[in-house]
């Protein structure tokens, strides 16, 4: 049974790793709200994603946000003039696909939603270890942004507090399958490429696509994926 008091926010993009987060939140009794993003990036196949999880493994609530991230630009997920590459980046490169502050603003606004809906818990599914370098999928990051969460609100000044989980944080391509999997989770029905075309297939080219491929391979799972 749920525990209702147990309120959380869940960011969910549609890709394979939020997907697995939901499923992990609900498993350990969680009352799911579930947030997304259409904040201009290349493709909406992700938002299409994200509607089918959420129809599979059911929340209390799922909000899209709309917001305009393309107009500062500055990634190729953002800006048409910059191409999605499709080469490993170099050792301690930070590469395009990197949104300028993505992850802070998407907490920040899951931050003001959580004091709405009166949650005191946010998941992300931020990852140290099969990830691309983005700075805001760090440890110090999360952190961070916790101890900002619960000086910057009602809740953490007056309430509960505030708490942050990003519970893929150090675990492989391969465990993250292999859990969500265990789950139930349905990867059939998530997206995770940079490039996908209109109808939801992935390139298997880009950097995401070529981690996902790698967690399946590791994990020993057959890979769902449609590719284009």
């Amino acid at each position: 049974m749920v525990d209702t008091s147990k309120k959380a926010v869940i960011l969910l993009s549609g890709g394979l790793d939020s997907a697995t987060v939901l499923a992990m939140a609900q498993a350990d009794g969680y009352d799911c709200y579930t947030l997304g993003f259409d904040y201009g990036q290349r493709h909406d196949s992700e938002l299409r994603a994200a509607l089918r999880v959420v129809a599979a493994q059911g929340t209390h609530e799922h909000k899209v946000i709309r917001l305009n991230l393309d107009a500062i630009g500055g990634s190729a997920l953002t800006d048409g003039d910059i191409q999605v590459p499709e080469e490993a980046t170099s050792d301690g490169e930070i590469p395009v696909t990197y949104v300028p502050a993505r992850n802070t603003v998407f907490l920040s606004i899951a931050l003001g939603y959580a004091e709405v809906i009166g949650a005191n818990h946010l998941f992300i599914g931020a990852n140290a270890v099969d990830y691309s370098g983005y700075p805001d999928c760090r440890p110090e990051f999360i952190q961070a942004f916790e101890r900002l969460a619960n000086v910057a609100t009602k809740a953490g000044v007056e309430g509960a507090g505030i708490h942050i989980h990003a519970p893929l944080m150090t675990m492989t391509k391969g465990d993250i399958v292999t859990v969500g999997t265990a789950l139930g989770v349905d990867y059939g029905l998530t997206i995770t490429c940079y490039q996908a075309d209109d109808h939801g297939g992935a390139c298997g080219r880009c950097e995401a696509c070529r981690l996902r491929k790698a967690g399946f391979e590791d994990a020993g799972i057959a890979d769902p994926t449609k590719y284009s």
